[in-house]
């Protein structure tokens, strides 16, 4: 069995124990469980919270503490309050055998400790205290976690751990306070997937819902929600809805464009007139003044301002005057109806898409207002507040998504979000004071569990999290969900296909995305996810029975759906590919194709209607197939195929790497791309028939370095043929050989170059005109006192990313001894070349027109490259759709042989991942070159 090693937040300290020690505390041992103690006024919130935590102790131990409000004649007690609400607490703290100064007065921070002789005839007490509401439940719920309850045990079916016995360690633990105030989730996009779930199994979007939204929330200690809202109303549909979260402790919200705590769907419901302020005042403010009056005095942040109905544009006659008078307005609202101040109601005002211009040009909200900043919906945020300007009461936060409905296309489907991009996010927002509010657009929950519980965990403590720690997080997650033993592989696997996935959101994947005939791209991003795939099936197939459900949930499904999607498009595209060449192949594909798409339906149906008993149906009822702009089609849509009618003769083809044509008998082909020895990948031919007869072919070269295999076969559709060369007999320099390819018709001639030269692996060598360069294997890393640089591990593409450190740093201009890399290559011949800089697609978070980077070959004038040039629309469509920017610099090679490529720092926030160097050479693909 693996060996369990757990906490609720990843890399945090543990302290239960399965064995007694020295001082340690019986939580529950031998059938029998120390009886818990909360005070008799204390918070309800907390109360729930400690029912909880006594089923958790009745799953992990299948005993039950027992609960009372009375110490008397007891030897050993479990004691939970919240300070100034439990009086022995009280009374521990007052006598100086509980030090609370970690905690008093901070917000949602708890303290565990084991207390010797806490009381008279009491030998030992194990106290829970919180500093708040809060902060008493995080702590309740740190020890759940510690034990063996995962946050996920309902939303992800992580099966408890049994044990027989818990013990508490002596010392005293604490996680601090949070670093950002308000940390939650957005629950939306949610049509058909979580609406049709939830009305399947509770009767739509109601409390018994929400519970288990409020309780995942707080075991993941995140306390604020927006609720979901296509087609519903949180306060509306369910009148215990509110009442609910606000007993839980959740800090309760609405979206970005529903003011005054009410939601669209109320509009819609009970709204007269125009969504218009000028024609339609006071019927709004009426409006308005309702949603103030049900939210009484229940914890929620108040959105304020106004968008045009539908979380669409104002209109085109909106103007600043008029967004200042509705805040204005609207915080009259608030005051009179509270009775206080409207600065003592928390607000916040969201600068989501047009609305951020407006705030560019000038307009303002009063101080206490939390300026809510926004990502572009795909992940980079457009804007944060300049360093060291006035600080404001209420502060900035940021809205950031992992789902998204819009231009250029919708992104629903699966998790898609690899952690490192959210901290590489998120750490800028951190650093540049946005840490008020940190909300994420989650979609329907259920396939964004890994990223949900980063984005929470992180917001509680980013300098828990460098870069370099990140693999650590992920292992220690899956340690959390499935023990000890597996943990490092999971943690790979999780990687893995979220770096995969965030290559290109697969609703946007076609039989177009990746090169069939360049770099065996396409061919090779199957063979990766479908490797990852059998690892994945492999690893199903050792864990124990009851983590199944879990593994298929967090892990298996996601792989499996994708593997599957991605080679259904790749055998798309040679289906189009074969038919052009009238292979004999083309059905095949077309078969194929066709079997891929019913499997896709079927990885769905399993998720719906028998993982789990059917707990998550409709839960996969989101359509990722079929797209033809940025909205969602009804129903997914097999991609169009084409079938052939083969003449009945027989008729060799050849195809060779880096072409999309064909040839035929008694004609030569275009040449193969050149040999080199530091190429680690052996190339090939494909011989195919075009004809429904089979025959035969015999390859013959004049060389014997070069070894081919098979050098003859019988074919009926198609044979691949390897090439690859013996260096050792092969002559040194530059050779060149005729491989002929014999079959029923006559002979193709393929020309061959072999380039065995030295592999000087000091420098990066010119081969078929291009270099390709991962941007974390530079020759020399140039840095100043006040400027390093980092690596992002697993983030981008294809390998990692490379930023200037800290991402504060002020610009510098480039030369000299100024921050750069260096990459030492190697080009053959002077003349034009042009350098491709792979480029994460940052925004101008500044608000400087534009982030900037360099580049020079040797000693010549850096250029100045500004990523944000162009943010048109449609360049801005294209850099999220391929999650890059590929930015182009030319210069000029005045001589031959080795040359010091230098990539400068300008502008902290840019990363960079890849540097291509087009010699004459470079083949069109998505991914680029593979990098050395």
């Amino acid at each position: 069995m693996p060996l369990f090693i757990y906490a609720q937040s990843p890399g945090h300290k543990l302290y239960i124990a399965h064995n007694d020690g020295q001082g340690y505390f019986m939580l529950a041992a031998n059938g029998n469980a120390s009886p818990i103690y909360t005070g008799a006024d204390e918070y309800p919130g907390v109360l729930r919270a400690v029912k909880s935590f006594i089923g958790d102790i009745h799953a992990v131990t299948k005993t039950s503490p027992a609960l009372s409000t009375d110490i008397n004649g007891v030897k050993q007690l479990v004691l939970i309050g919240t300070l100034g609400k439990n009086r022995q607490i009280d009374e521990l703290v007052t006598k100086k055998k509980l030090n609370v100064s970690a905690i008093s007065g901070k917000w949602e921070t708890y303290l565990i400790q084991v207390v010797q002789k806490p009381f008279p005839g009491v030998d030992r007490a194990f106290v829970i205290a919180g500093s708040d509401k809060r902060g008493t439940i995080f702590g309740i719920y740190d020890v759940s976690s510690q034990i063996g309850v995962s946050p996920w045990y309902w939303w992800a079916d992580v099966p408890v751990k049994k044990q027989k016995s818990l013990y508490v360690m002596p010392g005293s633990y604490t996680d601090g306070e949070p670093a950002v105030k308000y940390r939650g989730i957005f629950i939306n996009d949610e049509a058909p997937a979580f609406s049709g779930w939830a009305k399947e199994k509770f009767g739509g979007l109601n409390h018994q819902v929400y519970e288990k939204v409020f309780e995942l929330i707080l075991r993941l200690k995140g306390n604020y929600l927006w609720p979901a809202m296509w087609g519903n109303a949180f306060n509306d549909d369910d009148k215990l809805n509110p009442v609910l979260a606000d007993e839980y402790g959740v800090v309760m919200g609405t979206s970005h464009h529903e003011p005054m705590d009410r939601a669209q769907q109320e509009w819609k419901r009970y709204g007269k007139g125009p969504w218009n302020y000028e024609e339609n005042k006071s019927v709004l403010q009426d409006f308005w003044r309702k949603g103030i009056q049900n939210m009484r005095t229940k914890e929620t942040i108040v959105t304020v301002g106004m968008r045009g109905d539908g979380d669409m544009p104002m209109t085109e006659g909106s103007n600043i005057t008029l967004l200042e008078n509705i805040v204005r307005d609207q915080r009259k609202i608030i005051a009179e109806v509270t009775g206080k101040p409207a600065s003592q109601t928390p607000q916040m005002w969201a600068l989501y898409k047009e609305v951020q211009a407006y705030y560019d040009k000038g307009m303002r909200v009063p101080d206490d207002v939390t300026l809510l900043l926004c990502d572009d919906n795909w992940g980079n945020i457009r804007k944060l507040p300049k360093l060291g300007e006035k600080s404001r009461n209420g502060g900035y936060g940021i809205y950031y998504h992992f789902d998204y409905v819009g231009d250029p296309r919708n992104y629903k489907w699966l998790n898609t979000n690899p952690i490192s991009k959210a901290w590489e996010q998120m750490h800028l927002a951190y650093e540049y004071n946005a840490k008020q509010i940190w909300i994420v657009n989650v979609g329907d929950l259920k396939p964004m569990e890994f990223p949900i519980s980063f984005f929470l965990d992180y917001a509680w403590a980013p300098d828990k999290w460098p870069a370099n720690s990140l693999n650590t997080y992920t292992i220690d997650w899956a340690k959390q969900q499935f023990g000890a033993q597996y943990a490092k592989e999971i943690a790979r696997i999780l990687t893995l296909y979220t770096q995969y996935n965030g290559r290109r959101k697969p609703e946007q994947l076609d039989q177009d995305t990746y090169s069939l005939t360049n770099y065996n791209e396409f061919e090779n991003v199957v063979k990766d996810y479908n490797q990852l795939r059998l690892d994945a099936e492999s690893l199903s197939a050792k864990i124990p029975a009851n983590y199944k459900d879990a593994f298929y949930e967090l892990v298996l499904h996601p792989i499996q759906a994708c593997a599957n999607l991605n080679q259904m498009y790749y055998e798309v595209a040679k289906n189009k590919w074969y038919a052009g060449q009238g292979r004999a192949a083309t059905n095949t594909t077309a078969e194929k194709v066709k079997a891929l798409y019913a499997n896709d339906k079927k990885i769905s149906h399993y998720y719906n209607t028998t993982l789990a008993n059917g707990k998550w149906v409709h839960m996969m009822d989101q359509t990722h197939i079929g797209y033809t702009y940025w909205q969602q089609p009804d129903s997914n849509k097999m991609p169009a195929i084409q079938e052939i009618t083969l003449p009945e003769a027989a008729q060799m083809g050849v195809s060779i790497p880096g072409s999309d044509k064909f040839w035929l008998a008694k004609e030569t082909t275009v040449a193969m791309p050149g040999f080199y020895p530091w190429e680690k990948t052996d190339s090939y031919i494909e011989v195919f028939n075009r004809g429904k007869a089979p025959f035969d072919y015999v390859i013959t070269s004049p060389v014997a370095y070069l070894n081919i295999q098979p050098k003859t076969a019988h074919i009926d559709e198609q044979q691949r043929v390897w090439f690859n060369v013996n260096w050792t007999m092969a002559p040194k320099g530059v050779s060149h050989a005729q491989v002929m390819v014999k079959g029923p018709n006559g002979d193709v001639t393929i020309p061959i170059t072999i380039n065995n030269e030295q592999d000087n692996k000091s420098v990066f060598n010119q081969n078929n005109g291009y270099i390709a360069i991962e941007a974390a294997h530079y020759t020399k890393a140039i840095k100043s006192p006040q400027v390093s640089w980092m690596e992002i591990p697993d983030y981008g593409r294809t390998l990692s990313g490379i930023t200037p450190w800290p991402v504060t740093a002020a610009r510098v201009q480039p030369g000299g001894n100024s921050p750069h890399l260096e990459y030492s290559i190697s080009l053959k011949d002077t003349g034009s070349i042009s350098v491709q800089a792979y480029i994460s697609p940052t925004l101008d978070f500044k608000n400087q027109q534009g982030l900037y980077y360099a580049i020079s070959i040797d000693d010549e004038q850096p250029q100045m490259v500004n990523i944000n040039r162009d943010e048109s629309p449609q360049a801005w469509g294209m850099d999220v759709t391929n999650n890059i920017k590929t930015l182009i610099t030319k210069h000029h090679i005045a001589k031959a042989g080795v040359h010091a490529l230098k990539y400068w720092m300008v502008d902290a926030g840019v990363a960079l991942q890849k540097l291509v160097i087009d010699a004459g050479g470079l083949k069109e693909s998505y991914l680029g070159p593979p990098g050395r």
